[in-house]
């Protein structure tokens, strides 16, 4: 299992903090995205923002980056500073 969590406004506007799908379903970032993006609407919506920032277990990464079973794959929007 892959689990995927959500960080601050993508947890408000899917209305979910985090959950897991079968390793075997995905192969990169750019799939788990395409996986979700089927769920409905919305989640469609915010998985196509092109400035959605991913991380596999902590660490930075773009959309082909390999994920495997046990990894974390965390979504969040980009990050502004004053």
């Amino acid at each position: 299992m892959i689990n995927i969590v959500f960080f601050a406004a993508l947890r408000e506007q899917l209305d979910c903090e985090q959950l897991s799908i079968s390793a075997d379903k995905v192969k990169t970032v750019a799939d788990i995205k395409q996986l979700l993006s089927d769920k409905n609407e919305q989640w469609l919506k915010t998985f196509s923002n092109s400035s959605l920032l991913s991380a596999v277990n902590h660490d930075m990464v773009n959309s082909e980056h390999l994920v495997k079973s046990g990894d974390e794959v965390a979504f969040f929007p980009p990050v502004t500073g004053g």
